[in-house]
């Protein structure tokens, strides 16, 4: 499939792209990562001033983006750096209070101004520990007061949660777990919630929300819909990082087969690695070509959106995980260790396949969809 970037998208690739070369070197990003923190408040402002944040998002939310092939020009040149900095957790929580707002709502727009300024970081919690990627399965629950509203429940592996300043969070205001209709989106402040917070196993932290009568502000009576809407966005996101980091562990390998040398001559010479080799560019080209095609979706009805996204996400999750193994087993022992690049780039690689949906959940979702 051919396709390239607008020349707009493409500066705004490339001035990301000598940003993280210059400021955002692997080392420098091993100890961002391995930090108490776990992200650079120092990166996450001049990257929002440089506009990566705002082109995530639409005009109508004081963005200069927010179209499905802007959120892969930035999430692409992410994923070569493999940057730990929110920013997936704000693509999906900002894309959902831009739809809720509607450009109406002068609270949502305030907080969208200030995200996409960098002062505010947003986090988006939705997963709960029995939900197991089912997006109808929300027993949080949010109960009216005096005041507004009051959250009771727990959400699970929340991303960068204890950087995010506020919290968008899913909760059942009707209906029972598994009902799309009564699910609301709130928004609240971290310090009013509980966070337990932990490192992950591919870098930065993530961490477990606990709501018991934690006061929010209601977004959305019928959230589900912008949660689907937003989750798309992430996947897309998602699909886009997994395909720059595939192409940086190609890279690796094949300079590591010209070098490396057994029986005196390079082992890149040999027949049945490069066999392995072509077949691990060929489906890299596969999984570019889904995540072309979900991009292309991300504005389109709801059926093509989901059955794209769904598409493409099951492809990464399978495609991901050969070029990952691939890439360990030429390299041999050194490929796991801390020390080279590629093993954090493997991990990385391993953890998307899961984030929103592993590729069991979206094959199924993909036929469910071809039948409705």
């Amino acid at each position: 499939m051919y396709f390239h970037h607008s020349e707009d998208r493409q500066m705004l690739a490339d001035m990301l792209g000598r940003y993280l070369q210059q400021r955002y070197p692997f080392d420098i990003r091993n100890k961002i990562s391995s930090s108490p923190e776990g992200w650079s408040r120092t990166h996450w402002a001049e990257l929002a001033e440089l506009g990566v944040v705002g082109a995530l998002f639409g005009e109508e939310a004081g963005g200069f983006g927010g179209t499905g092939f802007d959120i892969a020009a930035v999430f692409e040149g992410l994923g070569k750096a493999l940057v730990v900095e929110p920013f997936l957790g704000t693509l999906i929580a900002g894309q959902a209070l831009a739809k809720a707002a509607g450009g109406q709502d002068a609270l949502l727009a305030e907080v969208l101004a200030e995200v996409i300024a960098g002062t505010t970081l947003l986090a988006f919690a939705h997963e709960e520990p029995q939900s197991r990627y089912d997006l109808h399965d929300v027993e949080t629950h949010a109960l009216p007061n005096s005041e507004g509203w009051a959250l009771h429940g727990c959400k699970a592996v929340v991303p960068q949660i204890e950087a995010a300043d506020r919290i968008l969070v899913s909760a059942r205001i009707a209906g029972a777990p598994g009902d799309e209709a009564g699910i609301g989106l709130f928004l609240l402040d971290k310090a009013a919630a509980q966070v337990r917070g932990y490192p992950m196993v591919d870098g930065g932290r993530g961490g477990e929300l606990v709501l018991d009568n934690t006061p929010a502000t209601l977004v959305a009576e019928d959230g589900y819909p912008l949660i689907e809407q937003a989750i798309a966005a992430g996947i897309v996101a998602l699909a886009w990082e997994a395909v720059a980091v595939m192409d940086v562990l190609k890279t690796a390998t094949l300079d590591y087969l010209r070098t490396r040398k057994q029986f005196g001559v390079p082992i890149g010479k040999f027949q049945a690695l490069q066999h392995r080799m072509a077949t691990v560019a060929l489906e890299i080209e596969l999984a570019r070509s889904a995540a072309i095609s979900a991009a292309d979706a991300l504005g389109q009805d709801r059926r093509t959106r989901e059955r794209a996204v769904s598409a493409a996400k099951y492809t990464i999750g399978r495609v991901g995980t050969l070029v990952a193994e691939e890439a360990i087993q030429m390299h041999g022992g050194i490929g796991m260790t801390w020390e080279l690049p590629l093993s954090h780039y493997a991990k990385r690689l391993t953890m998307i396949g899961h984030q929103l949906g592993d590729e069991d959940h979206h094959l199924g979702r993909f036929i469910a969809l071809g039948h409705a």
